[in-house]
């Protein structure tokens, strides 16, 4: 869109000096609708909430969280927690046994959703060479 410069992501300043083309005018697009239009959408960002210890409550809606699929930097963002405690919940390092009582909420709450969610535990995927691979060149 001609006269419309884009210096962000988040606003689209308007070419105050551009001559608005007589089609835009008859369309009712005029410089103040088109400035409207680039604010629309614009939102200033949630600020994160103050860092502080998760709770178990925290760690069986962290469960659920998964379960349902939401991102993990939506739910680092949501808790204010390093990303390294969520893994800490998931293979039950921290607060052991709350993968249990997850699952006795999620299938209150969500009871349509029981059969098609995997509950298996969380695998940590290692990206170091495999110990066997060294073999290779014996």
């Amino acid at each position: 869109m001609r006269g419309v410069r884009n210096f962000s992501h988040q606003i689209a300043f308007i070419d105050t000096d551009r001559e608005v083309p007589v089609s835009e005018v008859k369309a009712g697009v005029d410089r103040v609708s088109l400035y409207v239009m680039a604010l629309a959408f614009f939102t200033t960002p949630t600020p994160l909430p103050a860092p502080r210890p998760l709770t178990e409550a925290d760690a069986v809606d962290i469960w659920i969280a998964r379960w349902l699929r939401i991102r993990h930097s939506d739910l680092v963002r949501r808790y204010g927690c390093d990303p390294r405690r969520l893994y800490e919940i998931w293979e039950e390092v921290r607060f052991a046994g709350t993968r249990d009582k997850a699952l006795e909420v999620f299938a209150a709450r969500y009871p349509s959703l029981i059969d098609r969610v995997d509950y298996g535990p969380h695998r940590r995927i290692s990206h170091g060479p495999h110990a066997d691979q060294l073999a290779l060149f014996d």
